[in-house]
Protein backbone atom coordinates (compact mmCIF):
# COMPACT_ATOMS: atom_id res chain seq x y z
CA UNK A 1 0.00 0.00 0.00
CA UNK A 2 1.12 3.44 -1.33
CA UNK A 3 1.75 5.88 1.61
CA UNK A 4 0.87 3.74 4.52
CA UNK A 5 2.87 4.34 7.72
CA UNK A 6 4.11 0.36 9.02
CA UNK A 7 2.57 -1.14 12.37
CA UNK A 8 6.23 -1.46 12.63
CA UNK A 9 7.49 1.73 12.35
CA UNK A 10 8.89 2.78 15.80
CA UNK A 11 10.63 -0.76 16.14
CA UNK A 12 12.08 -0.59 13.02
CA UNK A 13 13.18 2.96 13.37
CA UNK A 14 14.72 2.18 17.10
CA UNK A 15 16.49 -0.97 15.68
CA UNK A 16 18.38 0.62 13.10
CA UNK A 17 19.42 3.68 15.22
CA UNK A 18 20.63 0.81 17.68
CA UNK A 19 22.65 -0.85 14.65
CA UNK A 20 23.85 2.42 12.94
CA UNK A 21 24.83 3.42 16.94
CA UNK A 22 26.71 0.27 18.02
CA UNK A 23 28.12 -0.76 14.89
CA UNK A 24 29.88 2.29 12.98
CA UNK A 25 32.38 0.95 12.45
CA UNK A 26 30.68 -1.84 10.25
CA UNK A 27 29.09 1.14 8.18
CA UNK A 28 32.32 3.34 7.71
CA UNK A 29 34.56 0.34 6.60
CA UNK A 30 31.63 -0.65 3.90
CA UNK A 31 31.91 3.13 2.70
CA UNK A 32 36.00 3.01 3.12
CA UNK A 33 36.37 0.24 1.10
CA UNK A 34 34.05 1.57 -1.41
CA UNK A 35 35.77 4.63 -1.38
CA UNK A 36 39.27 2.27 -1.87
CA UNK A 37 37.59 0.47 -4.60
CA UNK A 38 36.11 3.70 -6.73
CA UNK A 39 39.80 5.01 -6.66
CA UNK A 40 41.72 1.83 -7.44
CA UNK A 41 43.71 1.68 -10.64
CA UNK A 42 42.16 -1.55 -12.86
CA UNK A 43 44.07 -3.74 -11.65
CA UNK A 44 43.37 -3.21 -8.20
CA UNK A 45 39.96 -2.85 -8.56
CA UNK A 46 38.62 -6.35 -9.05
CA UNK A 47 40.36 -7.32 -4.92
CA UNK A 48 39.57 -4.45 -3.67
CA UNK A 49 35.56 -4.76 -5.15
CA UNK A 50 35.66 -8.58 -3.14
CA UNK A 51 36.85 -6.62 0.09
CA UNK A 52 34.28 -4.19 -0.37
CA UNK A 53 31.36 -7.12 -0.41
CA UNK A 54 33.18 -8.52 2.41
CA UNK A 55 32.48 -5.74 4.75
CA UNK A 56 28.65 -5.65 3.54
CA UNK A 57 28.36 -8.89 4.27
CA UNK A 58 29.65 -7.94 7.64
CA UNK A 59 26.81 -5.15 7.93
CA UNK A 60 24.48 -7.60 6.45
CA UNK A 61 25.05 -10.76 8.90
CA UNK A 62 24.47 -8.42 11.48
CA UNK A 63 21.08 -6.41 10.47
CA UNK A 64 19.86 -10.00 9.03
CA UNK A 65 20.44 -11.16 13.02
CA UNK A 66 17.87 -8.16 14.11
CA UNK A 67 15.48 -8.92 11.94
CA UNK A 68 15.05 -12.39 11.94
CA UNK A 69 15.10 -12.48 15.96
CA UNK A 70 12.61 -10.22 16.50
CA UNK A 71 10.57 -12.06 13.42
CA UNK A 72 10.99 -14.46 15.44
CA UNK A 73 8.73 -13.34 18.53
CA UNK A 74 5.95 -12.48 15.81
CA UNK A 75 2.94 -14.77 14.42
CA UNK A 76 2.19 -14.73 11.30
CA UNK A 77 1.86 -12.73 8.43
CA UNK A 78 2.76 -10.62 11.31
CA UNK A 79 6.24 -11.61 11.07
CA UNK A 80 5.83 -11.73 7.15
CA UNK A 81 4.61 -7.74 7.38
CA UNK A 82 7.89 -7.02 9.64
CA UNK A 83 9.92 -8.71 7.47
CA UNK A 84 9.05 -6.83 4.54
CA UNK A 85 8.58 -3.84 6.20
CA UNK A 86 12.93 -4.04 8.62
CA UNK A 87 14.01 -4.84 4.29
CA UNK A 88 12.42 -1.56 2.79
CA UNK A 89 13.70 0.47 5.81
CA UNK A 90 17.19 -0.60 5.33
CA UNK A 91 16.87 0.35 1.35
CA UNK A 92 15.69 3.43 2.41
CA UNK A 93 18.22 4.19 5.39
CA UNK A 94 21.31 1.83 4.47
CA UNK A 95 20.61 0.93 1.00
CA UNK A 96 24.10 -0.90 0.60
CA UNK A 97 23.08 -3.22 2.81
CA UNK A 98 19.86 -4.51 1.33
CA UNK A 99 20.86 -6.52 -1.73
CA UNK A 100 22.40 -9.01 0.41
CA UNK A 101 19.48 -8.85 3.38
CA UNK A 102 16.90 -9.78 1.27
CA UNK A 103 18.97 -13.03 0.43
CA UNK A 104 18.74 -14.09 3.57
Amino acid sequence: MIGRRSRFADVIRRQLDGFEREHADVIDEARAKLDAYNAAARDEAEELYGDYLDALETGTEILADLRDNYAQTLEDPLAEDYLRDFDRAVGKRLAPFRLELENR
